[in-house]
């Protein structure tokens, strides 16, 4: 066998980790982020914003809206300020699962949390947004007849139009009761340039899952119904973010949080 044919596809959630500084990354992820950043290059201080936009939104959920289950879709590799961290901080008590359709994401989010009685990972794809409703584990931890959690934290962009990513987050939707929330960071093109555009489309289309940048009209489609959390849908840097000391660089990034009435 080739040493061509045993190359691995790059990996989204491996690229992300090289991204933000991880060490869960191969050589293939580290050269497609390496490809990325020449293509939009701050993309890395992005993909900070993003993170540090899920610590707050965490924190805000937990500490003021009073919201003790979390779900988490399309989590990731484990890194700093994982989701039940941070609502255990402010809430003890509170249930987290972690969702992702990745084996190596679910086998390290199980390692992490051997020890957490009240967060478990299980593997489930959000194509199929019934199949995580419907977990048995999940349903164990979590109960949608009341207020709920639901984070779709930089996945979204990863769900392309002919998927029906509309229909997705409306089932979910559907699901969560009256005083739920939802949680969305989206990649955007709104401020890139159609070149860069085109180069990042290239290089994800070769990893595990290709992606599609949406506008800012499109991302806000998906909090259809909902009560927009101040200040509404905005950069991921500008999020409830009361220690930014300076404007922001360009959107790479909307994120928002909705409440269910």
């Amino acid at each position: 066998m080739s040493c061509e044919s045993k190359r691995r596809a790059p990996n989204v959630a491996r690229i992300y980790d090289y991204l933000l500084g991880g060490k869960d990354n191969y050589e293939e992820d580290r050269l497609a982020a390496q490809q990325l950043l020449q293509a939009v290059p701050d993309a890395a201080i992005a993909a900070w914003d993003n993170r540090q936009f899920l610590g707050r939104a965490v924190k805000f959920l937990a500490e003021e809206a009073g919201i003790g289950q979390f779900i988490d879709i399309g989590t990731g590799l484990p890194t700093r300020g994982n989701v039940h961290a941070i609502a255990h901080r402010h809430a003890p008590q509170s249930r987290v699962v972690y969702v992702d359709n990745d084996p190596a994401v679910i086998a390290h989010g199980n390692v992490l949390l051997n020890n957490h009685p009240n967060a478990i990972a299980i593997r489930a794809d959000m194509r199929d947004p019934k199949s995580i409703i419907m977990h048995s584990e999940l349903r164990e931890l979590i109960k949608f007849d009341e207020p709920v959690a639901v984070l779709l934290v930089a996945v979204l962009h990863f769900i392309r139009d002919a998927e029906n990513p509309f229909l997705i987050v409306d089932e979910l939707k559907s699901a969560m009761a009256r005083g739920s929330y939802l949680v969305i960071s989206h990649v955007t093109d709104d401020q890139v340039s159609g070149e860069a555009t085109r180069l990042v489309e290239g290089i994800y289309e070769n990893a595990n899952a290709p992606g599609t940048a949406r506008s800012r009209r499109d991302i806000a489609k998906f909090f259809e119904g909902l009560e927009m959390i101040p200040p509404g849908l905005v950069s991921a840097a500008q999020w409830r973010n009361e220690w930014m000391l300076a404007e922001p660089g360009r959107t790479i990034f909307y994120a928002g949080a909705g409440k269910k009435r």
